[in-house]
Formats: C-alpha cells, structure tokens, sequence
C-alpha cells in the first residue's frame, strides 16, 4: 500500500509538471517548472521503478501509465538534452589566439545580506578575471569593493538596496557605458564597449532581470520583455557581442531559447554540462541561472563555477578568446519568422502591462 501510494504521488507530480509546463501562461506558478526539469527526470524514474513490481488486476491501466511517464520522461529530457556532455557544443574551443585577444568574465550574485565580501575579494584575486560583474550590490558592498579599484581601474555603478544594484569593473577599457532601465525604472542594466587588449570593442550587455517569483514578481512578463528587448537589440549588431548576467532563467526555458534564437548568439554551457549557480546551499534544488552568451566571434578557452562565497548563487567564471576566423561553423540558423513573432507578441505583452498599471494609478 505505501509502494502505491507513494508510486501515485510522485506519477502525479511528474504528469501534471510536464502538462503545466506546456502551458504558455506567465504566472510564476507555472513557469516554475520551466525550472525542474532536471528533478521531475528523476521524479519520473522513480516512479517507473516504483510501477514496474507493482501487480495490477487491470494490466492495461499499468502500461497506459507506464506510457504517460516514459513520454513525460522524453519530453522533460529533450528540453535538457543539449546541457549534457552528449550534446554538440554551440562553442567550440579556443585555438589560442594570444593574451592580447582572450578576455574573462566573472560574474557574481553576492546576495546583499551577505556581509563575507572577503570571499569575494579573496576570489578576484585567485582568479584574476578581466572583468567583474557584481550582482545585488549596494553601498556597502560598493565600499567593500573599492579595494578592486588599484587592479580594476574601469567600472559602472548603481548600488541599490533592492536586490537589483549592479557593479562592473574591468582591467580592460569601457567605452560608451550607460546605465538604462528597459522594462522597470528600478530594474538597471549595463551597456557599452570593452575593448580587448588588442584594441578591438566588444559590445557588452549585462543584465539582472526579475525572477518569476511570488516574492519578486507574480508574472515572467518583465523578465522575458527583458531579454527579447536586448536579443532584438543584439540581432541589429555587428561585431563581437557578449550579454551576461544572473538571467533569472534556466539556460533550457522557452524564453531563454528564444533569445537565442532571435540574438544569433551561443551558449558555452551547450555541450559541456548545466553549471547550475543557484541554489548555492540546496543540491537538491540547482539550476543554470547566470549566463554569458557570446556572438560567433568567440572560442572557449575556460568554463566552471567558482566556490561559494556565502552567497545564494556559486560565482560563474568563463574565459573566451575572440577568433573571428572560426566564426562560421558555430553562426546558428538565422531567427524564423515565427521566432520574430513570437518575440514581438511577449514585448507587446509587457507594454499592455504597462497600460493596465498606468491607468489603475490614475
């Protein structure tokens, strides 16, 4: 009895997971499961087993949901399929260009209530990216961060005290860098150039969108606004392009694909593994959430997650080295039309959004 109770639970969640998760509805309480894909796998395999030495009087009903779980099987691991090491790389290693040519990235949720700012410090130091991307940073992080400045002389700052300031500093030149506010005034991003050693500019844009969250935002709206808005944006762009940040998205959403779709950019990740970065203290519960996109242009020469530094999020370290001559066997199929529809309809979304607020305000 405990067998079938238990085996009629965990078939429950695994079959009403994947239904809802084909459901092209905002609300965060369905697009969380865009989130579980990896543990409703295992939840799913579970349960086979669990079915499997269960003796039935009605066989058929045994295979039809023998059935519904291998297909709620297939579909939650197509979704992941490409973040496993059985999947074609998107980015193809580097063939080692030279230093004047190669730029890191590190980027880093530091959680604003966290106060061990010396783990972080700690870790520029070891690690010695090119550029830095702190997350959730306020005034107090912005002082503890200050002595970055003697090896990190270029930065952009916006503390907040809403989980959303944002802190970059580089070795490496910036150009033209503006802070701007695309879809909430107190929701900033970064845009501008860095420009490589080798005197080429990359355009850069670093991100920190609103999660699908009852605590953060009831709807996936502003956050998928947000990344169509810089992918249609990134599309309209020539040269070496890079968009990174804490996405608030797992590498496999429907929003996340789209944005690639619709950007031309690739993911390191494709190929080699999922990196989770979130949650930093639940194993049980991990997904990819901080990204790097890159444009053709870039090789890989390094990817990992760093140690924790007491945050929620594992720092995301990434190294690339700019070979626009092996441009052409990573360019993706250019966006559909469908693709560019289905971007314009969610950015129309978020602008009735606005409508609706603005005229319940008046």
């Amino acid at each position: 009895m405990t067998l079938i109770i238990l085996f009629a639970f965990l078939s429950t969640i695994s079959v009403a997971a994947t239904v809802a998760s084909l459901i092209k509805w905002d609300d965060w309480w369905i697009r969380v499961f865009d989130f579980l894909r990896l543990q409703i796998c295992f939840i799913t395999i579970l349960a086979m087993i669990l079915l499997a030495p269960l003796s039935w009087d009605f066989l058929v009903s045994k295979w039809i949901l023998f059935c519904l779980l291998g297909i709620s099987l297939i579909y939650q691991f197509s979704k992941i399929y490409p973040y496993t090491v059985l999947a074609k790389k998107q980015v193809l290693g580097s063939n080692d260009p030279g230093d004047d040519n190669t730029i890191s990235l590190l980027i880093s949720n530091v959680l604003t209530t966290n106060k061990k700012s010396h783990e972080l410090i700690q870790l520029v130091k070891e690690n010695k990216p090119d550029v830095l991307l702190a997350l959730e940073t306020n005034l107090w992080w912005e002082k503890e961060l200050d002595v970055l400045e003697k090896d990190y002389p270029h930065s952009v700052k916006y503390p907040l005290d809403n989980l959303y300031g944002m802190h970059l500093y580089s070795r490496l030149e910036l150009r033209d860098m503006e802070v701007m506010f695309l879809v909430d005034e107190e929701i900033p991003s970064i845009h501008g150039e860095i420009i490589l050693n080798s005197g080429k500019a990359v355009k850069t844009h670093c991100l920190h969108p609103t999660p699908p969250a009852p605590a953060e935002n009831e709807f996936s709206t502003d956050r998928d606004a947000e990344l169509l808005l810089v992918g249609k944006s990134v599309k309209k762009e020539k040269g070496p392009i890079l968009v990174f940040g804490d996405l608030n998205d797992v590498a496999w959403s429907r929003t996340t694909r789209l944005f690639q779709e619709i950007s031309g950019l690739v993911d390191p990740r494709v190929g080699r593994g999922f990196f989770n970065t979130f949650h930093a203290e639940y194993p049980i519960f991990r997904w990819p959430l901080d990204h790097v996109f890159v444009s053709p242009e870039f090789r890989l020469k390094t990817l990992r997650n760093c140690e924790s530094i007491e945050s929620d999020h594992f720092p995301y370290y990434v190294e690339l080295s700019f070979e626009p001559e092996g441009a052409k066997p990573q360019k993706p199929e250019p966006a559909s039309i469908e693709d560019l529809e289905k971007a314009k309809k969610q950015i129309e979304k978020l602008k009735t959004k606005r409508m609706s607020h603005e005229n319940v305000q008046l």
